[in-house]
């Protein structure tokens, strides 16, 4: 008992610089052990993958006999445990940080103040790869999203209050093709709106027929997260509110939108960041050009997946270089949204950093 009570208290996933030694050192081991199996034994050399593999594979006995001789078998296993789950979640996450990287490392030596306010309508293919830009490319996706957004948070919103609050006879085949609509490729969006207004309707190639096919895509994600959201809100608001008198759709304006207004902000830029990548509806629908068309009702006009497209697919290294930055500014709008989206989702009424805080402070 004494024993007991004078062994000091440790989390389990608490590491100090002794598990580290201890880690660090049974890696060596298995690192020398590696490279005499290779090297000295092996009938042949093999290297790359295979010797990483190799050295991993060794590791995790290593590690598990160092650990089970100084902590015993229970701690070595959850070590073991810890070594497998940390490794398959860098395994997971590895391919979006080689290519946010790739994608970064490429396209720095592009972007600048001149990329970034001026067009292509007088480069050539001689001129080099800092000459141009994509304002024309910006404008036309700040226009193109801006418009989906307006389409399409309004009737997402709607259509989430009524799945959410009103539950009539439409309710289950609407959320069926809400749901539906989220696996809905993109290219078939934007055929339909290019068989629809570009070519029925005599409309033709313009930045607003962009934004038709954007907000096919976009209201779904809208609709799904919002209904989400308003289902959160608990049921004894809208109980206070009915039972002071104030009609059923007076408390879903005043009460239940209000209470979930940082999950709706939440679920609106989530579905900006959903489609302002696409590349196949815009190409559909809106064209591509190389000069500034400010007026999306009206004639060609460009954004930024457009414009990565079409320089890619040149053979001079400039355009290609021009590409990168394109998809860099992409990569850079994307991370912007879902940072607003974490932001409008921890904070403000109906947040978790607020009720993380109330919960806190009783």
């Amino acid at each position: 008992m004494d024993a007991a009570k004078a062994a000091p208290r440790r989390r389990p996933r608490a590491w100090r610089w002794a598990d580290i030694g201890e880690f660090a050192g049974s890696a060596a081991s298995a690192l020398l052990l590696t490279w005499l199996i290779f090297d000295r034994f092996l009938p042949f050399r093999i290297q790359g993958v295979a010797f990483v593999v190799a050295w991993y594979v060794l590791t995790l006995p290593i590690y598990w006999l160092v650990v089970r001789d100084g902590h015993g078998p229970v701690t070595a296993r959850d070590r073991l445990a810890s070594l497998l789950i940390t490794t398959g979640a860098a395994v997971a996450l590895s391919p979006i940080f080689l290519v946010v990287g790739y994608v970064t490392v490429r396209g720095l030596g592009v972007i600048d103040f001149s990329f970034l306010a001026e067009t292509m309508e007088l480069t050539g293919p001689l001129s080099e790869a800092d000459d141009g830009g994509l304002l024309h490319s910006l404008i036309g996706t700040l226009e193109q999203l801006g418009i989906a957004t307006l389409i399409a948070v309004p009737l997402g919103v709607l259509t989430a209050v009524y799945l959410s609050e009103i539950s009539g006879p439409l309710a289950r085949p609407t959320r069926l093709v809400a749901d539906a609509m989220t696996a809905l490729p993109s290219i078939v969006a934007g055929l339909f709106v290019y068989s629809i207004v570009v070519i029925r309707t005599g409309w033709g190639f313009s930045g607003f027929a962009g934004s038709l096919a954007l907000t096919i895509l976009m209201l779904p994600t809208v609709t799904i997260a919002a209904e989400q959201v308003l289902r959160v809100v608990p049921g004894s608001l809208r109980e206070a509110a009915l039972a002071l008198g104030s009609p059923y759709w007076r408390s879903v304006l005043l009460v239940v939108l209000p209470t979930a207004r940082a999950g709706l902000a939440t679920a609106v830029i989530l579905g900006m960041a959903r489609v302002v990548g696409e590349t196949a509806p815009v190409l559909l629908t809106v064209g591509g050009t190389n000069v500034l068309n400010v007026n999306p009702f009206s004639d060609y006009q460009d954004n930024i997946p457009l414009f990565v497209f079409n320089q890619i697919r040149s053979s001079k290294e400039t355009f290609v270089e021009r590409a990168w930055g394109g998809a860099l500014l992409l990569l850079v709008l994307v991370l912007i949204l879902f940072v607003l989206a974490r932001l409008a989702g921890g904070a403000g009424p109906g947040g978790g950093r607020s009720r993380r805080r109330k919960g806190a402070a009783k």
